[in-house]
């Protein structure tokens, strides 16, 4: 490969429009075109963003050194194992897959074929996650709260793969340890899949968290809250912006007890800032970073795997207070 790598896009639905539109002008690579199954958005993608289309996967991996795979997950599989036997770097947007066997086998292939594997766990690169990971010592419990209006794309698996493994991604990188216990609820509402559902996740680290996530909400909202000895992190990942909350290194608790107290007059509160940059760009100019051998490769194959893992136990958990959702769950998600 070259010092400017050809990259091109496999899916040009809502997201996948923005990978075009970002890579389209992104500096220190040869965009290479996209893909798209349906002959009239494609025309559409094309014009609008005046880049080049394939009308078949196989005349876009001809054309590329690393492709970025946005299509429905019941698909990446089969279009990441297409392009890594092909010998081609792949950006996967999340889940890796829908099935641990499957990401196995992609993470198997790529390791024969010599090829890099980068998913698209996009929080990692909002600003509030960014500005507020140097403060993140040993979270004990955590608590996430990700709502959404109902929309079709991402309505091909349940609501754990779609939205809520955003945040078991969160916690694998902040809590840094494995899953030990977890108990789920979550019931279909608009689909035959988990449409709501809520975890509660005990780490080995001894670490709690809290995760609720909703399809079907009438209004967006993406908060976690962090608590750790003594601190406390606030982020509104919407907004991008964040808080740190820490007692005062003066604090005295006998105070407390005279009489009522302000929270103001024993905590410091430190405003959370990190660069400015929109996540998913962020996000691709990390992968060329990485594909250059510049720099890592941030979210790797094996810590998607880690995801879909613990989003898929929690499935497995709901489907044994109902039993209606077995086989679903196994299909799409």
């Amino acid at each position: 490969m070259t010092n400017t790598p050809r990259v091109g896009v496999v899916g040009a639905g809502s997201l996948g429009f923005h990978h075009i539109r970002i890579l389209r002008d992104l500096p220190g690579i040869q965009f290479s075109g996209f893909v798209e199954t349906r002959a009239e958005r494609r025309t559409e993608v094309e014009k609008e963003l005046r880049v080049r289309s394939h009308s078949t996967l196989e005349s876009l991996l001809e054309a590329s050194d690393a492709v970025i795979i946005v299509v429905p997950t019941s698909a990446h599989f089969l279009v990441a194992s297409a392009a890594i036997e092909r010998g081609k770097h792949v950006f996967i947007e999340k889940p890796i897959t829908t099935t641990l066997e499957e990401a196995d086998a992609l993470i198997d292939l790529a390791g024969t074929k010599g090829v890099m594997v980068q998913i698209g766990h996009i929080e990692r690169f909002n600003r509030a996650v960014r500005a507020a990971l140097p403060y993140v010592k040993k979270p004990r419990f955590i608590d996430s709260e990700r709502l959404a209006p109902f929309s079709p794309r991402g309505s091909d698996v349940a609501v754990v793969l779609d939205l809520m493994i955003h945040d078991i991604d969160l916690l694998l990188t902040l809590v840094k340890s494995e899953a030990r216990d977890i108990s789920a609820v979550g019931v279909p509402v608009l689909t035959d899949m988990l449409d709501i559902a809520n975890a509660r996740v005990t780490f080995t680290s001894g670490a709690v968290a809290n995760i609720t996530s909703s399809r079907i909400s009438r209004e967006k909202k993406r908060k976690i809250r962090i608590f750790q000895q003594s601190e406390y992190l606030s982020l509104d990942l919407a907004a991008g912006t964040g808080e740190f909350y820490r007692l005062k290194s003066d604090f005295n608790p006998l105070t407390l007890r005279s009489a009522p107290a302000d929270i103001a007059a024993f905590v410091d509160r430190v405003k959370l800032h990190a660069p400015d940059g929109e996540p998913l760009k962020l996000e691709l100019e990390s992968f060329v970073t990485a594909l250059k051998g510049k720099g890592p490769v941030e979210v790797t194959g094996e810590e998607g795997r880690l995801a879909l893992g613990v989003a898929l136990r929690i499935v497995k958990e709901i489907e044994l207070t109902l039993p209606s959702l077995v086989g679903h769950a196994h299909h799409h998600a």
